[in-house]
């Protein structure tokens, strides 16, 4: 059976019943299923179109909008508000919408469903079955957009970071933000295609296209915010790597250098420690002094050959 079934009337008042046929006596009537529910595929094909009814029973979804004979056929993604997942692991919302049927499926909660139910309940529901669509894909995208704008608030944060100060360490949060705004784009670009394609038809009619084009511009909106928010993530990536880079590139010079002046200094010191007979200086207790004194003189030497061919 399905969640619930509401009788909407063209004030906005709202109804529950049970009776399971497609229409009521006037206005429009809403069906809200689990896909979970056993009862909906028998429900669905006895009163449904083949192609509407094997859309609402799709367990694997993406955001779509086609007209079929005089109805519509409309998934929708949201946010997850759910305690089950984060929010970018989105909730997808099936609908089937006539002019006298309206019919939502979902496999986890809607939080936009339960707002819509509420104005019902308290008698300012959507009074048109257009009215119902609007308002759904309304509290959904704002609910996107509210997401995406906490996301460019952490980014901010970063970039004022790195502002502040430039030798900052990477942040923890960088590669889950990038998750993030990846699979959040990955469904709001087909949403936003979604939603040009609702704006652009009139099933079901009887409605000004002027809040559809507007949810279709928020959309479109959200889509280019999240396009910039992934490219300043990649940007602060870099920049750290960049940083990184430059530390060791920095760290592997100072130990070229050194390389490079104990390079002589070891010669010599392995020359002088051969064990064989004719060593210079085996007798004279000055030996050791003069040889230091050489070594020194060596690095000094190689210092200034470095310098000179600006090695350093």
């Amino acid at each position: 059976m399905p969640l619930y079934i509401y009788d909407i009337l063209s004030d906005g008042t709202a109804t529950p019943t049970t009776d399971t046929s497609p229409t009521g006596v006037s206005g429009y009537r809403w069906f809200h299923f689990d896909l979970k529910d056993p009862e909906l595929p028998q429900w669905a094909n006895a009163h449904l179109h083949p192609i509407p009814a094997g859309a609402l029973l799709q367990t694997e979804t993406r955001p779509r909008c086609d007209v079929h004979d005089d109805g519509l056929m409309l998934n929708l993604r949201g946010v997850n508000l759910n305690s089950d997942g984060p929010a970018d692991q989105m909730v997808a919302v099936r609908m089937w919408v006539t002019d006298q049927t309206v019919v939502t499926v979902r496999m986890r909660r809607v939080f936009a469903i339960e707002d819509i139910r509420k104005a019902l309940e308290a008698g300012t529901g959507p009074d048109s079955s257009a009215a119902f669509v609007e308002a759904l894909a309304s509290r959904l995208t704002e609910r996107v957009q509210n997401t995406v704008f906490e996301l460019a608030d952490q980014v901010d944060d970063l970039e004022d970071a790195i502002h502040d100060d430039d030798d900052a360490p990477l942040p923890d949060n960088l590669a889950e933000l990038r998750r993030t705004a990846i699979r959040l784009r990955r469904y709001l670009g087909p949403q936003r295609d979604a939603l040009m394609a609702l704006a652009a038809t009139d099933t079901p009619a009887g409605n000004s296209p002027l809040h559809r084009r507007e949810l279709a511009n928020l959309a479109m909106l959200t889509v280019e915010e999240l396009d910039s928010l992934q490219g300043r993530l990649t940007a602060i990536n870099d920049h750290h790597n960049a940083r990184a880079a430059e530390a060791q590139n920095r760290n592997s010079y100072i130990l070229s250098i050194v390389a490079a002046i104990f390079l002589p200094l070891g010669f010599i010191t392995g020359l002088f420690g051969v064990n064989v007979g004719g060593m210079p200086g085996v007798d004279n207790p000055a030996a050791f002094t003069m040889l230091c004194i050489s070594m020194a003189a060596v690095s000094v030497v190689s210092l200034v050959v470095m310098r000179w061919l600006k090695w350093i």
